[in-house]
């Protein structure tokens, strides 16, 4: 496992400036946004002749590599919403938002493939975002499932011929949400070798799954790693529960997402069981902590996770007793 960073934390910046900016604190790898309109990495500059490679010269340059293009946001109009919801990702008609999160998601996966990178991270969204909840009307999810399996089978097809992986973050109000969706959106594409998973801790902890437990199930469908942790604030549950509404920087709120180490996340155990399914890839520090600065983050963060990577998996004891 390895040290990344994932840039969008500062999109204000050029993407060279961040990496300046983060080497010094021992940062290995990054992810880098590619939906349009990001300001540090757009896919159609990548694909011109001969701009990939200027910008894998730039990154190792650094001596770092590129582990992840982040989708976020283009991928979500391939299942929706479609309506005003997601007008600030892409103004149209919902056909048209379809279209562009499609071209935008597969050319994303070209973008990876001329850039040597391994992994494509999105979410495949979900067009009613009120489906989440499983009362009055408990087969709402499940018509969603002919339709991901429709629209993604090709998408992944792509992604298969261009030798990259589709990693979709486990996230609440999407079609993959949990442990039990994860597997069944698996299913639906018949376990294509193109489709797994980008596992972000502090969003399931929101529901209270037990990441560890994700990775012991989903083992090498785990692509990707975000570094976000969260914290339930106990004394505010007794009012909010957790389904909490509103500003999550509110003093009130009951679910904060916090950087590694200030939440609830147990990182020994789930960098273990990381370990021991063989994950190599990174652990990506995405800031959202409504608490502190980005450059708190920084520091904090490579502080508190360096000391607990797991570099290379047991070599086995090699003396007479443990000889067979």
């Amino acid at each position: 496992m390895k040290l990344g960073f994932f840039t969008a934390n500062f999109t204000e910046k050029p993407l060279e400036e961040v990496i300046k900016m983060i080497k010094p604190y021992g940062y290995e790898t990054i992810e880098i946004p590619a939906y349009e309109g990001n300001g540090q990495l757009e896919t159609e500059d990548v694909l011109k002749p001969g701009r990939a490679d200027e910008i894998k010269k730039m990154v190792k340059s650094y001596d770092m590599e590129i582990q992840a293009l982040s989708n976020h946001a283009d991928s979500f109009l391939i299942m929706g919403p479609t309506g005003v919801e997601t007008d600030f990702i892409y103004k149209g008609t919902a056909e048209e938002k379809i279209k562009h999160g499609t071209e935008s998601l597969i050319r994303t996966a070209q973008a990876a493939n001329a850039l040597e990178c391994p992994t494509v991270v999105g979410y495949p969204g979900v067009e009613n975002w009120g489906r989440f909840f499983f009362f009055p009307y408990g087969q709402g999810w499940s018509e969603y499932e002919e339709q991901f399996a429709e629209r993604f089978t090709p998408i992944l097809d792509k992604f298969k011929e261009y030798g990259v992986k589709f990693a979709i973050e486990i996230h609440p109000n999407s079609f993959v949400y949990d442990l039990y969706t994860a597997k069944k959106a698996l299913e639906l594409v018949d376990n294509h070798p193109a489709l797994g998973y980008n596992l972000d801790p502090a969003n399931i902890l929101y529901l209270l799954i037990d990441p560890c437990v994700v990775v012991d199930e989903l083992k090498d469908r785990i692509f990707h790693v975000h570094a976000k942790d969260a914290e339930l604030a106990r004394h505010n549950l007794a009012k909010g529960g957790t389904l909490m509404h509103g500003d999550m920087g509110a003093l009130n709120h009951t679910y904060r997402f916090r950087i590694p180490g200030w939440g609830e996340v147990e990182w020994k155990r789930l960098i273990t069981e990381l370990s021991m399914v063989g994950y190599k890839g990174s652990l990506s520090y995405e800031h959202e902590d409504v608490t502190m600065s980005r450059m708190d983050g920084v520091q904090k963060t490579a502080d508190f996770l360096k000391p607990l990577i797991i570099r290379d998996s047991y070599e086995g004891r090699q003396d007479k007793l443990f000889g067979e």
